[in-house]
């Protein structure tokens, strides 16, 4: 398997194409990250039931890893972080599906408000599976089906066809897998609300002999059952000069990993992603 590592090199880019470069990502202290999560207070997957928030409103922020240690400070009184078999870190595997020409891709580069992911998802610490639709049906707003799998999937089962033909406008039998998606997640519980915010590190990308990994980010979802009641995250993001962005694991990595494809509207987020991790503001990007 060939194996890429770093960052899209902006700069030196023949014909206006992308190339890769190996960074030196300005990440966090893995022992100084566990130390800061261990002065919260913490929640089991039981006692989080009731935060399933599959029916939400979402504000997305791309951040470099280096601040995540000064947020933490800042939200340990309002959240509790999710422990899982003992551990704050939780490790998520996905699988994506779309059809042969991807057109669940497209439309969200055509900007088309009402669109939809399909995915298999392994929580791998709690070995638990699940089969997802995501339908975001307007302006930050996400509607998220599921069913539980035994194990998981990799390919569509044919008994998946009544749940998609319920959940999304796509049939069993025109979707393919077509993109992996790894990273490792800290979630935190509002005390006071009904929400969540989670924190996605190492992401990393493969499909076929081709892999890809964005080190020195931190992807932060902010997940409330209505926009009013993020308004205390939104004021602290702000205090740090962070603005919410539309941020899509699945296009990120079709758009790297996909050369053939039209991917002119994420050509900003890569823009961002390269900043960050090179230690540029958010506000300069």
């Amino acid at each position: 398997m060939t194996t890429t590592t770093g960052l899209l090199d902006l700069r030196a880019a023949p014909g206006g194409e992308w190339s890769w470069i190996e960074t030196q990502p300005l990440q966090v202290d893995q022992h100084r990250l566990r130390g800061r999560l261990t002065t919260f207070e913490p929640i089991t997957l039981a006692e989080m039931d009731g935060a399933a928030l599959l029916d939400r409103s979402e504000l997305k922020y791309v951040l470099p890893q280096h601040l995540l240690l000064p947020l933490l400070s800042e939200l340990r009184d309002a959240f509790q972080v999710l422990v899982v078999a003992g551990q704050p870190f939780s490790h998520y595997r996905t699988l994506y599906f779309d059809t042969a020409d991807l057109a669940m891709y497209r439309r969200h580069h055509a900007g088309a408000p009402d669109r939809y992911k399909v995915r298999a998802r392994e929580y791998v610490d709690s070995h638990v599976a699940f089969l997802e639709v995501k339908h975001k049906t307007g302006l930050r707003h996400t509607v998220k089906n599921r069913i539980p799998t035994e194990l998981p999937v990799t390919a569509l089962p044919r008994h998946a066809a009544g749940f998609l033909a319920q959940a999304c406008p796509y049939p069993v039998d025109v979707l393919t897998a077509c993109l992996w998606n790894d990273y490792t997640r800290i979630t935190l519980v509002s005390k006071q609300r009904t929400g969540r915010v989670t924190l996605d590190l190492d992401l990393a990308f493969a499909w076929g002999e081709q892999r890809v990994a964005l080190p020195g980010i931190v992807v932060v979802e902010a997940k409330y059952e209505g926009l009013r009641h993020a308004a205390e995250f939104t004021r602290l993001m702000r205090a740090h000069h962070m603005r919410d962005t539309s941020f899509s694991k699945y296009c990120m990595g079709v758009s790297l990993l996909y050369p053939q494809v039209k991917h002119n509207r994420f050509k900003a987020k890569q823009r961002l992603v390269t900043r960050l991790t090179q230690g540029v503001s958010h506000e300069l990007c």
